[in-house]
């Protein structure tokens, strides 16, 4: 007989556990309509765009810790983040291309990648780390808006233009 280990869910969640997967579809579906955002670049300058959508995601995560729990609200939650999510690539690499050029662009996109994936990893973590410490998530709900505010501030002084370089030496 295989036995398999059971990882205790913890007994905090209001929303039935049934509805997370139903919201990672929506999530799904937004998600590809996000793509949309490196459409919009050609209309809007790619600064804008990201603060746009720096700014949703943290307002999207203020007014669904701010509701009751509820079945709906989950899942309009997962399709406004789903939304927002990946959304943010296509005016980030139109930034790196346009700053840097295309010679580095898979250098450079690939540093911003990683280090997302850094600080992917390091949410989680800290994630955890509050709620063994605190048995809420509420101070992660509040840093990731606080991280979302500024992030859209960070993003708004970006000149976009090509990066002065230095001329190369001539012997």
């Amino acid at each position: 007989m295989l036995v398999l280990p059971v990882i205790p869910f913890p007994a905090i969640n209001p929303v039935l556990i049934s509805i997370g997967p139903f919201s990672i579809r929506w999530y799904a579906l937004a998600y590809i309509v996000g793509i949309i955002a490196g459409w919009l670049a050609g209309f809007i300058p790619m600064r804008y765009i990201l603060s746009l959508i720096y700014f949703g995601r943290a307002l999207a995560i203020l007014i669904y810790i701010m509701l009751p729990p509820s079945t709906v609200a989950t899942l309009v939650f997962g399709a406004v983040i789903g939304l927002f999510w990946l959304s943010t690539v296509p005016p980030t690499s139109g930034l790196v291309a346009l700053m840097f050029g295309t010679r580095w662009l898979a250098m450079l996109f690939g540093f911003a990648f990683f280090s997302h994936q850094v600080g992917g990893f390091l949410g989680v973590w800290l994630g955890g780390v509050l709620f063994e410490r605190t048995g809420s998530y509420d101070a992660v709900w509040w840093l990731s808006i606080l991280l979302g505010l500024l992030s859209a501030a960070i993003n708004l002084p970006i000149v976009e233009r090509p990066v002065a370089r230095r001329a190369p030496a001539t012997t």
